[in-house]
């Protein structure tokens, strides 16, 4: 068997650890958990989801209240492109989000790409910028039988005390 020469298993480590960037800014919106979501960018990072372009402190902040309309949330993540060149790298990141309204008895489906740059600071990978484009959505009536029925299912919470900050617990 022959040895994996060092550019190729740190070009791996790299692709991984940048993809691990996207699955924490997914969880935070799930969990609610602004801090974690303000966590995967750069200081001085940019983003801009439609009509919002700001920082990332105010990212999370926008991201937390938007999501506050919302019951339920769970947002999946597709194929991950990336470049990599050096300490700098970019990506098209695909996901889809699911949310329940609240109170207006809504689902919304939202399918797009998040195109990112990344800068290596202090030997850690981070977004330094992220452009949310949407390619469709969908909204429906709430038909959620499923959950009624079965009153017994382990529910997911949209905050940290969510059963996968406690998988000891689960």
């Amino acid at each position: 068997m022959s040895a994996i020469e060092p550019a190729r298993l740190q070009w791996l480590l790299d692709r991984e650890e940048l993809r691990a960037l996207s699955a924490a800014y997914m969880r935070g919106l799930d969990r609610a958990d602004g801090a974690l979501v303000r966590s995967v960018f750069t200081d001085g990072a940019t983003t801009h989801y439609g009509s919002f372009t700001g920082g990332p402190g105010e990212m999370a902040g926008m991201a937390m209240k938007a999501l506050s309309a919302y019951s339920d949330t769970q947002h999946f993540l597709g194929q991950i492109n990336l470049q990599i060149d050096g300490d700098e790298a970019t990506g098209e990141v695909y996901f889809q989000a699911y949310h329940k309204h609240a109170t207006e008895g809504f689902d919304r489906f939202i399918s797009g790409r998040y195109i990112d740059r990344y800068r290596r600071v202090n030997g850690s990978w981070l977004m330094s910028h992220r452009t949310e484009v949407v390619d469709w959505t969908r909204t429906e009536p709430i038909s959620d039988d499923y959950l009624h029925l079965r009153p017994h299912t382990v529910r997911g919470t949209r905050d940290t005390t969510d059963l996968s900050y406690r998988p000891h617990e689960a």
